[in-house]
């Protein structure tokens, strides 16, 4: 067995737009954190750099629309913990 750094041991390729926030958009189907869809995540490293290249360029036109919704979802999720009763175990 080989001796590998945590480095070279990367599960993404450098090209990866992975942000590490991996959750999904119901509607688009895309991820917040990088934009891609599932099946482009699953198979990025499959895919040819072509092929990873021009969904990279789509990419900035799909997280304008994502990272609004992200933000709002996460202003809500504020607002709703503050509402909530402190001690409240039984809701």
């Amino acid at each position: 067995m080989t001796d590998k750094s945590t480095e070279e041991l990367s599960l993404e390729p450098e090209d990866s737009p992975c942000q590490l926030v991996c959750s999904m958009e119901r509607e688009s189907g895309h991820c917040f954190g990088c934009g891609r869809t599932q099946d482009e995540i699953s198979y990025w490293t499959l895919k040819t750099p072509a092929e990873r290249q021009a969904i990279l360029a789509e990419l900035p036109a799909r997280m304008p629309p994502l990272i609004k919704l992200r933000e709002e979802r996460r202003a809500k999720r504020r607002v709703n913990k503050r509402r909530r009763p402190s001690g409240s175990a039984s809701d």
